[in-house]
């Protein structure tokens, strides 16, 4: 993830495995006290992560507790996003005067194991386009690249809008150049008085993760597609 953003003004911090100086605030506890180990591996890691990466831009530890629909509550003044998967998390965080939103997300880098969900995720357009990169680039896993970069989009879109977005409310085309851009189909957040209809983002395949990520910086609050 460090390497996708590499040159945009956000903090990152991601890890491997999962710390044992690791902990949780009593609110965090609260959210895991039932959980199973690994969910709380997850939760506890992340948090420790995104902990790191606002220390690193002066932010004093808090607790980051779901909000509505599960997004995680970032203290004033800050925009970030967090994501898990097996033997990968990582936090990004930003100051709200540089970007205005972003989101991340990491999938293992691998095809998606069941056929199904991409007929969920992708549309008649997109799943045409991903068999011809595959033919043209058959080692990249281009249908988990897609779920991962509607996630992002999804993350992205939250916090401008407080509103649910569907997988078929925005078309996604990955460039084989480590780049994607997604188009919104539905009415999109109106961002210093300018109508959003889309995102450009980034992809990697790299350790084993496959990752994407956007960056909306707040100087680039501009029409995609």
């Amino acid at each position: 993830m460090a390497t996708l953003l590499a040159g945009v003004p956000v903090t990152v911090v991601e890890t491997h495995h999962d710390p044992a100086d690791a902990v949780l605030f009593p609110e965090e506890e609260a959210v895991v006290a039932n959980a199973v180990a690994k969910r709380r591996n997850e939760f506890t890691t992340v948090r420790h992560c995104a902990r790191t990466a606002l220390a690193r831009i002066g932010v004093p530890p808090a607790p980051i507790l779901p909000g509505q629909r599960g997004a995680p509550g970032w203290p004033a003044g800050v925009v970030g996003s967090m994501t898990h998967c097996a033997g990968y998390r990582a936090a990004v965080v930003a100051r709200a005067g540089e970007v205005t939103s972003l989101g991340i997300d990491a999938e293992p880098g691998e095809p998606l194991r069941d056929p199904d969900v991409l007929n969920l995720v992708a549309d008649e357009t997109e799943r045409a386009a991903l068999a011809a990169l595959g033919a043209r680039h058959p080692a990249t896993p281009w249908d988990r690249l897609l779920f991962s970069a509607k996630e992002s989009v999804y993350k992205t879109w939250f916090p401008l809008t407080g509103r649910w977005l569907g997988f078929e409310d925005a078309r996604v085309e990955l460039a084989a150049d480590g780049t994607f851009t997604a188009r919104l189909l539905v009415e999109g957040p109106v961002v210093d008085g300018v109508e959003l209809t889309g995102f450009a983002g980034q992809w990697v395949v790299q350790d084993g993760i496959a990752a994407t990520a956007i960056v909306l910086p707040v100087t680039s609050a501009l029409p995609v597609g």
